[in-house]
């Protein structure tokens, strides 16, 4: 794992919810009209939290790799299937080599910025996937056998399970594959890059 910032390396960083929320220049003001409409769909506030978390740290990190301000810093996204905004890969408007993701589950977040394809996935350190019938149409046969001989295979499946959405997400061949656990956070973490990623190991590191 990069300790390090680098000039031509993706930046990738896991944070709790409230670990986001509580900088104060980072808020729902920064967040685009269509974002803001998107979340007024979402009843359940800790997952609009979530949500909102995600796409606050994904602008503090695109704007650490781009040197541009956080008001500058705002994703879009437009769906390659329908044509219409709003959905699908986030991308950097004027910016056609920068690759973004990001991503939220159960009160962390993930977000990575950097050249070429990428794709990142946080899950809980506890979270256990399954069942098995339903991994086997997702996940390689012979890493499923691998993970289920051991004697507790909710831990290697899960790390197979955020492996995949990581490289889902890139879209890209052959991409290099990252994958770490965050024990401050009780989270299991991958990031997918075309490149050499950084691990970012605090929102203090990824600050601007």
């Amino acid at each position: 794992m990069n300790t390090g910032p680098a000039a031509t390396a993706a930046i990738a960083v896991v944070a709790s919810t409230g670990e986001v929320l509580a900088r104060p220049e980072l808020h729902e003001g920064l967040l685009e009209p269509w974002e803001l409409e998107r979340l007024a769909g979402i009843r359940v506030p800790a997952r609009r939290a979530d949500v909102v978390a995600a796409r606050l740290l994904l602008r503090l990190v695109v704007a650490r790799h781009t040197g541009l301000p956080l008001r500058a810093s705002a994703p879009a996204q437009l769906c390659p299937g329908c044509g219409r905004a709003g959905h699908g890969r986030p991308y950097l408007p004027g910016h056609p080599g920068v690759g973004l993701s990001l991503s939220h589950a159960d009160g962390l977040v993930a977000a990575a910025a950097g050249p070429g394809a990428l794709g990142i996935d946080v899950e809980p350190a506890a979270r256990r996937p399954g069942p098995l019938r339903v991994l086997r149409r997702l996940l390689p046969e012979a890493d499923l056998r691998e993970a289920a001989a051991q004697p507790d295979p909710g831990p290697a499946l899960l790390r197979l399970w955020v492996r995949r959405e990581a490289l889902l997400k890139a879209d890209h061949p052959g991409p290099r594959l990252l994958e770490w656990p965050d024990p401050e956070r009780a989270a299991v973490a991958a990031v997918a890059s075309t490149g050499p990623v950084t691990v970012l190991s605090s929102l203090r590191a990824a600050g601007p």
